[in-house]
This record gives structure tokens, C-alpha cells and sequence, in this order.
């Protein structure tokens, strides 16, 4: 069935807030179990959350629209006395009909050594793919220094810098099966940033930059990504929680949109 695209759009919009979840999130998330101290017995954690969700409310008989969706997000840390584990894995899936309207996601691996010294150094890898977006896949593996800038019980400040190898294979909305591969090394760098204003008010972000020159173009492709999150804690129990998520490519592999963000705000409950 052909679905309008007046139709379509207002699906995606619909559905893409319902069904997004907290990507880098998750990484912040994890962030906090870096600091583990040493009376800490608990130094290992899981969280995994997902949903499936299907109907057909559609209001014409003539040309139903059938959804089917799905999302899930796994955050695994193992951190015992001198080094850190880290891995995530996440998937969003739409379907309108019998077509994939969006479908990503990315498998996140990490050690951190030597992690509660004030200089670490880490090694990653990650697979992912946007398929919306006409990315299928991403690739990275590489390496970077961290340091602890700033370390109190209110704030505290984390400076990253290294580099990676990145591989991607675009298809090209404007041209009908074309797709365009690239590889080359970037540079990256990062900061992590958390302050506690009071114990009703908190603030933690993580700002990325990653930069990288490529041959084909003779020119550098520069990546901005991050998030931020504020949560107010209105009760004992009850808090407001604003995420902010954004990510910009000033040369895309392929013309799509440059800046993409998502905002969501909420309300979290403690039992």
C-alpha cells in the first residue's frame, strides 16, 4: 500500500518519539561507573530495556496503514580494581507497511586501563548503521589518553584525545543505488563534564570532535557530537529530566542533512 507522504511524515515524526531512546545517553550513563571507589562492592552492572509495539489505526479502509516497531538497548560495565569494561549495543526498528522506514543502531566495545589514575588510556571499537540515512555500516577501532582534569565530590571534568580508523559505506539518497565507500584515520577528542549545582539540580555532558583529512576531496571532514543532560529533582521521588542530543558533519560522504538533534524531556520516578 502507498501511504501519502503527508501521511508518512507525520508516522516518522510520531514514532521517532516514541520510539528514541537515549543513544549517547547510555555511554553518559556508563560514565559514571569510571569512578567507582574502593569501598565500592559492587563493580559489576547490566541494564537492558526494550519495547516491541505494533497496530493498524488507520482511518481509511482503503489504504490501511500497518506499523510494526521495535527498539532495544543493552549497557554492560565490568569494573574491577585497576581496569574498566564497557560494552552497549542498541537497535530501532520501524516498519510502515512492508517498508523499513527506519531502522539503526551500533554495537559499542571499550577497556579502559588503569582507570582510577588521573592519566588512563583506552582502546575501542564500534559497528553501526542508519540505514534511514543511507549508512550501512560505520566501522572504528582505535585508541585514546584520558585525563582527569578536574576530580571533586560536585564536579568533575574528563579531557580524552586520540584517534581512530574509520570506515563507511554510503548509499546516496539522490542517486538510485550508488554508493560511495571511504576510509581514512581521524583524530578525536572529547570532554566529560558533571556538576552537581545542589541536590536538587545536576548537569553531565559529553562533547565530541573528531576531524580527519580526506584524499578524495583534498579537504578535512570535521564531525561535532554530544549531549547533555539536566535532571531536576522535584520530590523525594520525582525528578524532570531534559536530554538534549545533537551530532554535525560540516562535509557529509553523501548530501543529507548536516546538524540532526534530538530533545526529550520527562519525568523519572524512584521506588
Amino acid at each position: 500500500m502507498i501511504i501519502k507522504p503527508r501521511l508518512q511524515f507525520c508516522i516518522a515524526i510520531t514514532f521517532s518519539f516514541i520510539f528514541m531512546t537515549t543513544l549517547n545517553g547510555q555511554i553518559l550513563n556508563l560514565e559514571k561507573y569510571r569512578s567507582l571507589g574502593e569501598d565500592t562492592i559492587k563493580n559489576y552492572a547490566v541494564n537492558f530495556n526494550g519495547s516491541i509495539s505494533a497496530n493498524n489505526r488507520s482511518a481509511a479502509f482503503d489504504n490501511p496503514v500497518n506499523l510494526f516497531g521495535y527498539n532495544f538497548s543493552l549497557s554492560s560495565i565490568y569494573m574491577p580494581k585497576k581496569h574498566g569494561y564497557i560494552f552497549i549495543a542498541h537497535r530501532n526498528f520501524l516498519r510502515i507497511n512492508d517498508n523499513p522506514f527506519i531502522n539503526f543502531g551500533y554495537l559499542h566495545g571499550r577497556i579502559n586501563f588503569l582507570r582510577r589514575e588521573k592519566l588512563s588510556y583506552e582502546v575501542f571499537a564500534q559497528m553501526s548503521d542508519d540505514n534511514f540515512r543511507g549508512l550501512a555500516p560505520r566501522a572504528i577501532s582505535g585508541g585514546s589518553l584520558r585525563y582527569r582534569f578536574l576530580d571533586k565530590k560536585s564536579s568533575e571534568i574528563t579531557i580524552s584525545q586520540g584517534a581512530f580508523y574509520e570506515f563507511e559505506r554510503w548509499r546516496d539518497p539522490y542517486q538510485s543505488g550508488e554508493t560511495v565507500t571511504v576510509n581514512f584515520i581521524k583524530s578525536t577528542t572529547n570532554i566529560v563534564f558533571r556538576h552537581k549545582f545542589s541536590k536538587q539540580l545536576n548537569l553531565n555532558g559529553l562533547l565530541y570532535y573528531q576531524v580527519g583529512y580526506d584524499p578524495n576531496i583534498e579537504a578535512f571532514r570535521n564531525r561535532y557530537s554530544g549531549n547533555i543532560h539536566l535532571n531536576s529533582k522535584l520530590t523525594q521521588r520525582l525528578s524532570l529530566i531534559n536530554f538534549f542530543d545533537f551530532s554535525y558533519e560540516d562535509r557529509p560522504i553523501v548530501p543529507i542533512t548536516k546538524f540532526i538533534f534530538s530533545y526529550r524531556v520527562g519525568l523519572g520516578i524512584d521506588f
